[in-house]
């Protein structure tokens, strides 16, 4: 990897971090939102498998579906499609709480976050093992 692609990975990954640590604050919460927990579960494996195609140099459309960009990683590094049913579960996540009317419940329960946290970390963990040391957030 070039400087300026070392770059943009760690920012990417600093990015996902950052909403899984969101995440889980507002989670914490006594009345935290888990409407808005569970959109940076979302946002944080969204961001972590943006982060692996751009440290693959791999161009990657604009959209939220993790679905597809888990069986694009995948087609780099076949291990990736143990996150399928996460993808699943986690890319309605991108705005079914988001906006009224989507969904039958407008509060995703404790155990649904809980799970949608768990799938957002494994990949965020799995990206960050298969980065050299340098591309990896700081701090």
């Amino acid at each position: 990897m070039d400087n300026s692609q070392v770059r943009l990975t760690r920012e990417w990954l600093t990015k996902a971090l950052h909403d899984l640590q969101t995440a889980r604050i507002t989670a914490s919460a006594a009345d935290g939102p888990l409407d808005t927990a569970i959109y940076h579960c979302q946002q944080a494996a969204e961001k972590g498998l943006k982060d692996w195609l751009t440290s693959e140099d791999a161009a990657f459309e604009k959209t939220h579906d993790l679905r597809r960009l888990v069986r694009q990683a995948a087609e780099i590094r076949p291990e990736f499609a143990e996150f399928a049913d996460a993808a699943e579960i986690l890319t309605p996540y991108v705005s079914a709480f988001r906006y009224p009317g989507l969904t039958d419940e407008p509060m995703p329960s404790r155990a649904e976050f809980a799970t949608a946290l768990q799938h957002a970390q494994a990949i965020y963990d799995f990206v960050l093992n298969r980065l050299p040391v340098e591309a990896r957030p700081r701090g």
